[in-house]
């Protein structure tokens, strides 16, 4: 009973714009340290440019993008992120309904039909973001994200959003969420570009080098607030696909 109350309308409704006000007030009392400093201006001038972040770091991900640029967001079809995607639409963010994930299960999750619509996105001029690891495999990059770049020409931004003062959930995702009136730090590795040409070893290349990126600003992120980064891989095993 609580779990269909939850996913009413107007209870949604009414969590979504209770998630919007504080997200609001979290980005207006976080100081942002910036790295690369004008990486904002770099992004509008690439625009549109797909922004690529781990799945547990989602919830602050919107506070890197600079006014001006059109976004949209790859979310979950499954009822339980209708909340997410209430929450983007109140920043302004188009919410696309699917999932990527590894290219051999984009059929049953309804990732060609998201694709379709991510490259009309994007050639139509607005920027993506989603999130770049396999789903319920934490930290693995999926192939799905480098098949985008490759058929729409856009680079990859690599983007890590870390509060020093959060909340850490005990998820797959190694989920946070940040808390207000802290500091925090906004890192962007640099851009991933896959060639229309590129073949199967190429994009594997990629693949492993946007898993790289991903680890190493997510390290400095929270190294800049004085942290570790409690989703941090453990072994070099983990990077197996």
């Amino acid at each position: 009973m609580l779990k269909n109350l939850g996913r009413s309308a107007p209870v949604q409704k009414l969590a979504a714009f209770l998630a919007a006000r504080y997200l609001r007030l979290v980005q207006r009392t976080t100081r942002y340290t910036i790295e690369p400093a004008d990486f904002r201006e770099r992004a509008i001038k690439d625009a549109p440019v797909i922004g690529a972040l781990w799945h547990g770091q989602h919830l602050m991900a919107h506070f890197a993008w600079p006014e001006g640029l059109r976004v949209a967001a790859l979310i979950s079809r499954n009822k339980d992120a209708e909340i997410n995607a209430m929450v983007l639409e109140k920043f302004g963010v188009t919410p696309i309904r699917g999932s990527g994930g590894r290219a051999e299960k984009m059929h049953r999750r309804g990732g060609v039909a998201a694709l379709r619509e991510m490259l009309r996105t994007l050639t139509n001029g607005q920027s993506l973001v989603l999130t770049a690891d396999v789903p319920k495999v934490s930290r693995i990059c999926g192939d799905g994200i480098i098949a985008l770049a490759k058929h729409s020409g856009r680079p990859i931004y690599p983007v890590a959003v870390v509060n020093r003062r959060r909340i850490d959930f005990n998820s797959w995702d190694h989920a946070s969420i940040g808390l207000p009136f802290g500091r925090g730090a906004i890192v962007v590795g640099d851009p991933i570009h896959v060639g229309a040409q590129a073949d199967a070893a190429d994009m594997e290349a990629a693949r492993l080098a946007l898993q790289a990126s991903l680890d190493a600003i997510h390290a400095r992120a929270y190294a800049l607030v004085g942290d570790r980064d409690p989703g941090a891989r453990q072994s070099d095993a983990a990077n197996a696909p």
